[in-house]
């Protein structure tokens, strides 16, 4: 036990190498379309709507597809009022208000990191990262599982409770809804596996010297 904490101890105190510090710079940088592009897209397909409805879910906002003569959020909420949902509201959507400051600090916690040049700053935001990304997958499948099992009994159309897929594609009631990440859920990935090779550079490069 001493021996793998003394490993360990040796692990954290590493310095960051220069190429290390430029990778988790790049990293900085590929969070960026975080901001820009949405995060999910959930698309609904049925008999009466063959071209779909889309649902793009941004780090802060909810935006439906827009053709000239439809908003497709506006849609969507109509046609979840049917069978007794809840409208989907910016307002219900908590992760809206921490989700930007969040990355934000993933950001600005990879900055620290180059500026302190140790291992253990690098590999702190690694774990953040990877507490930040389970937790929010959770979030949202649990917001999901919330509106589909919380119908009113009352409803126009009776439909059993649901789950929405978090991933991949489901048939619900007369609708095939699929659910798929977005551009800036890419951008989180390339973030975390650019922070993995700025560990394995600096760890490489210091058994090697």
């Amino acid at each position: 036990m001493t021996g793998l904490l003394e490993r360990a101890n040796t692990f954290f105190d590493l310095p960051l190498t220069l190429r290390s510090r430029l990778v988790t710079l790049v990293a900085v940088v590929a969070l960026v379309p975080a901001y820009l592009y949405p995060l999910w897209n959930m698309n609904f397909y049925s008999n009466q709507y063959t071209d779909g409805l889309t649902l793009h879910i941004y780090v802060y906002q909810l935006e439906g597809g827009k053709t000239p003569n439809r908003d497709d959020l506006r849609e969507i909420n109509s046609l979840n009022h049917y069978i007794g949902m809840r409208p989907l509201l910016e307002s219900d959507f908590s992760e809206f208000a921490w989700l930007p400051f969040a990355i934000g600090a993933l950001m600005l916690l990879s900055l620290r990191a180059i500026v302190i040049g140790k291992m253990s700053s690098l590999v702190d935001v690694f774990v953040l990262f990877v507490y930040f990304g389970l937790f929010s997958l959770w979030s949202f499948y649990h917001r999901l599982s919330t509106y589909g099992h919380n119908l009113d009994p009352t409803a126009a159309i009776k439909v059993q409770p649901f789950t929405p897929p978090l991933f991949g594609t489901r048939q619900i009631a007369n609708f095939t809804v699929q659910s798929y990440p977005d551009l800036a859920s890419y951008a989180l990935v390339v973030f975390s596996v650019l922070l993995v090779v700025a560990i394995g550079l600096s760890r490489k490069t210091t058994r090697t010297s």
